[in-house]
């Protein structure tokens, strides 16, 4: 067999890893298992659980390759849930669980950071203004609440950086994960000590891990249980964000809308980027460049209750709100379910208007999928605002981009042509890129081209009344 690469996409809910043949990126083998379910306000896992399902999912790989089972994997790279919280011991063992990116306990605390350097300053000193899901947040509730833990702090990590970490025994991250954490800067390229020190006054900075470059190798696989080889690189991994760009090659210009639990939006900026009013993060890429994100907590969620609701199956919510006229009649739905970080509203639920005596599910069900495509493409609108160039392609991943009623709401009321990649894990796909880069077998771009990335299915919009739409959702908001 030719040589492989292995990428890893270790989420909220579950890791998975991905095995693809390095000379021309065809899916060899595929490992999925679970991560313990979390409920916000309090978002925790056991880092321990990432690490198992690890072992799991390489397994599950092995057994699907056959007889000779991982030995021609030369690279291995991991794309991981961002600004999770971990602090290890000197032993290396976990202080806490991790507090993940959807815990929003520390909302008051991201608040008193606000409030110290304002929003401008913060926004200029690392291109973001701290909200709940920021590391730096999460670490500034931990000093609040568990000060006793942070004299006992070896090592602060993300969540990528720990399965780095338990790969090779480095302590490491990378530029694009980093920008997330609210303590390093895009802009200067390095850590500023100072934000630090508002969160946890006194911490020692040698607890940080060393920030690589898009293709530094952190060391190779010193563990045994995975069946990988000793001799396998290990990338420097990123945060899933940056992974996903990856995995879609995206070029500057380009716009990726992801719909999962959460939703995303970002597009690649060869300058950075910085947003006082805290909608757009201005994080670093994989590569050397910029990704400035919008981040929504409330995405497939809100489709989910509203089916459980309904008490349909998936197919038949599709149908319902497909069969519904767009703007469903004049029901508008807020998705803020379970509190918002985009707009910063931790506090928020949902709010559903335009209820008449004649409302159909078919309208019900139409307002859940167009209040969650209206505040993402909000999210693109501020990546424009920003200096972003958004004018390029325009993709739709995740869970939500499988759905027909999902993929019409987007490019209706965007107006604009969709691609929904035929690639269903980009995240893994695109740690599978960085892992073939440090094997040295191409540049970023040569091999988005040589796997053909990016390409899938293109979805039309329809003549509608979108401005309509968007208005009444506006609002709402507001």
């Amino acid at each position: 067999m030719s040589e492989l690469v292995a990428g890893i996409d270790s989420s909220t809910q579950s890791t998975k890893v991905e095995v693809r043949d390095i000379g021309s990126g065809e899916v060899v083998a595929v490992g999925r298992a679970g991560h313990p379910p979390t409920t916000p306000p309090r978002s925790e896992q056991d880092p321990e659980s990432w690490w198992a399902a690890l072992v799991d999912a390489f397994a599950q790989c092995a057994d699907q390759i056959g007889p000779a089972g991982l030995n021609d994997v030369v690279a291995v790279s991991v794309g991981g849930q961002q600004h999770g919280l971990v602090l290890l011991d000197e032993a290396g063992a976990a202080l806490r669980p991790a507090k993940l990116w959807n815990d929003t306990e520390s909302a008051a605390d991201a608040d008193a950071l606000v409030a110290g350097l304002g929003a401008d300053g913060w926004a200029r000193a690392c291109g973001s203004v701290p909200g709940a899901a920021f590391t730096i947040s999460k670490l500034a509730w931990v000093a609040a609440n568990e000060p006793e833990l942070l004299e006992r702090v070896a090592k602060i990590m993300l969540p990528h950086d720990y399965l780095t970490w338990r790969l090779t025994g480095a302590h490491v991250t990378d530029r694009g994960d980093a920008s997330g954490t609210g303590w390093w800067s895009p802009s200067i390229g390095d850590y500023d000590l100072d934000l630090l020190d508002r969160a946890a006054p006194g911490l020692d900075d040698t607890v940080l891990p060393r920030v690589l470059g898009p293709s530094e190798r952190p060391g190779s696989v010193t563990a045994t249980e995975l069946g990988l080889p000793e001799t396998t690189i290990v990338g420097p991994g990123t945060g899933d964000n940056m992974a996903g760009a990856l995995g879609l090659g995206l070029r500057s210009g380009d716009v990726a809308i992801s719909v999962g639990t959460s939703g995303t939006a970002y597009s690649v900026s060869a300058t950075p980027t910085s947003d006082s009013s805290g909608a757009v993060a201005g994080f670093a890429d994989a590569t050397g460049q910029f990704l400035p994100l919008v981040c929504t907590l409330n995405a497939t969620k809100v489709t989910e209750a509203v089916r459980r609701l309904l008490d349909v199956d998936f197919a038949e919510l599709d149908r319902l709100a497909l069969a519904a006229d767009p703007g469903a009649g004049g029901v508008t739905l807020l998705p803020y379910f379970d509190g918002e970080r985009t707009p910063n509203r931790p506090d928020a639920t949902g709010v559903i208007t335009g209820l008449r005596s004649d409302v159909t599910r078919e309208q019900f069900a139409r307002s859940a999928f167009e209040g969650v495509a209206c505040g993402l493409l909000d999210g693109v609108d501020a990546l424009a605002t920003v200096g972003a160039d958004v004018s390029g392609r325009m993709f739709l991943l995740g869970g939500g981009a499988k759905s027909e009623a999902y993929r019409r709401a987007f490019a209706d009321l965007s107006g604009r042509s969709l691609i929904v990649p035929e690639a269903d894990e980009v995240v893994a796909t695109g740690a599978c890129v960085q892992a073939a880069v440090v094997a040295g077998h191409g540049s970023f771009d040569e091999i988005a081209v040589r796997w053909d990335l990016g390409a899938g299915a293109s979805v039309e919009p329809s003549d509608i009344d979108r401005d309509g739409v968007r208005s009444a959702y506006a609002r709402l908001r507001n």
